[in-house]
């Protein structure tokens, strides 16, 4: 009876594998948990905080225009040429300002006429409803991610007209992630109402056209008359009181801007 014979050499060399084997298993699903928080956070986290922030926002707004009665005057509210030094972000679901972002420059905001002080960087100042949607989050001055738009804010693009002033009343949000104020604006159809209200008046904006996607440096859409220069074919040729909305698409990704404009249909006094 032959006795086999166990080679210590084929041995070892078999534990070897078999120990990289098992480290390499324990890094992959520690990789894969690792994927998987973050992926929470990204997608459910970073919604509730920013959601919860943005109801605290509008609630804090109502409360105080309620308090002091105070309007913005018949003057008109002006932002600066630059976004506060957030930059407008290639997730931020707004568009390349190009010249008009003031090349990285950063003046302060001039003074208001009296009793009409004009909006911080990253004051929210104005509450943005949107029936269809079921939709009311803050405006916050300025395209800035950190400051703005990841709070779950709207962001106003500095340089557009304010809230029904003649010109483009141009607005940023996410659209995945932050709170995700723009998610669904590709379900607006003309004729839905968007109301933008101020401390002293109601705005309401009707949706008149759609520009389902152009590219993110497309910074004709958010001109005083709103044109694509990339998709000729869209927007506006003669002066008005226009709303536009900008967001990424498709989703989850920051590769395309998708745009809703609107035009100013009534406005009442609070």
């Amino acid at each position: 009876m032959r006795v086999p014979v166990i080679h210590q050499q084929a041995r070892r060399r078999r534990a070897r594998y078999a120990r990289l084997l098992w480290n390499g298993a324990e890094v992959l699903v520690t990789l894969g948990v690792v994927l998987m928080l973050l992926v929470v956070h990204q997608l459910w986290w970073t919604n509730r905080q920013a959601r919860e922030g943005a109801e605290r926002k509008v609630q804090a707004l109502e409360r105080e225009w309620e308090g002091t009665g105070e309007g913005e005057g018949e003057g008109e509210l002006r932002g600066t040429d630059v976004d506060g030094g957030g930059g407008s972000g290639a997730d931020g679901g707004s568009v390349d300002l190009g010249d008009r972002s003031g090349a990285g420059s950063r003046r302060a905001p001039a003074s208001g006429s009296a009793g009409n002080p004009r909006p911080r960087w990253t004051q929210a100042y104005a509450i943005l409803t949107i029936p269809r949607l079921d939709l009311r989050v803050p405006v916050a001055e300025g395209i800035s991610k950190g400051n703005v738009l990841n709070k779950g804010y709207v962001g106003h693009y500095p340089g557009t007209a304010q809230p029904g002033r003649a010109g483009n009343f141009a607005l940023a949000g996410h659209r995945n992630t932050h709170g995700e104020p723009f998610r669904y604006i590709n379900r607006l159809r003309r004729g839905d109402r968007i109301e933008v209200e101020t401390p002293a008046a109601v705005y309401t904006y009707v949706v008149d056209r759609t520009l389902a996607q152009t590219s993110a440096r497309d910074g004709g859409v958010i001109r005083e008359i709103p044109r694509s220069t990339v998709r000729t074919g869209y927007g506006y040729t003669d002066p008005g009181y226009y709303l536009t909305l900008t967001t990424c698409t498709p989703e989850y990704t920051s590769k395309y801007r998708l745009v809703v404009w609107g035009k100013l249909g009534s406005m009442r006094p609070r």
